[in-house]
């Protein structure tokens, strides 16, 4: 933490604008730009400093909940994404501002997503999910993967009306490593599964 404060004090202060804390009586979007929005703008200042730190790589963890919606969910997932947007627009603009937006990659990650049938007032846990990366050495503005024939009868829903995966979260994980710097001969040990995945990397990294 010494160490931490030294390195902090010294680095030039970010211009880029994060949300800011909520006023009272505002909307939930507000709450959870500033929720993640403060995590992100500690990550993109210990980013700053990673040479004084003599650091080479450095991997942070974020986390906005709310989204495992079983109620309210027409209510709560718009103001959870737009808190997310905005969150992430700032982090994006800081790495743009330093200088490193094509060596800062972030990606989202969850344990599971949502079911396409509703239980009244939201949905319930699901199998597959859409995930997102952002970065400078993202091929961005597209998606990854085909998406899902949602019609009735269709091989891609169970009948439970869980989303059946195309794609598994060893190849997501092996594509983020291989860029990380993983060589190749140790994915398969990070990622068991990768041996049975084809492709093993998505191509979603430049």
């Amino acid at each position: 933490y010494r160490l931490l404060r030294e390195a902090l004090a010294g680095a030039t202060p970010l211009t880029t604008p994060f949300p800011p804390p909520p006023a009272e009586g505002a909307p939930a979007a507000d709450r959870f730009a500033f929720a993640l929005g403060r995590q992100l703008r500690r990550a993109a200042e210990l980013v700053s400093v990673r040479q004084a730190l003599g650091l080479r790589r450095q991997i942070f963890f974020c986390s906005l909940g709310g989204f495992d919606t079983h109620d309210a969910q027409m209510a709560d997932q718009p103001q959870l994404l737009a808190g997310l947007s905005r969150a992430l627009h700032a982090f994006h603009a800081a790495t743009v501002e330093l200088g490193v937006e094509s060596d800062v990659t972030t990606f989202a990650a969850s344990e599971f997503g949502r079911s396409l049938t509703s239980n009244g007032d939201g949905s319930d846990h699901g199998w597959g999910n859409h995930l997102f990366v952002l970065g400078g050495a993202v091929r961005g503005r597209r998606v990854f993967g085909a998406m899902p024939d949602l019609a009735a009868g269709s091989q891609d829903i169970a009948a439970d009306g869980n989303l059946i995966p195309r794609i598994a979260a060893d190849q997501y994980g092996a594509t983020l490593g291989r860029w990380f710097g993983v060589p190749d001969s140790s994915l398969d040990l990070a990622f068991p599964n990768l041996p049975a995945c084809d492709p093993r990397d998505l191509g979603f990294m430049a």
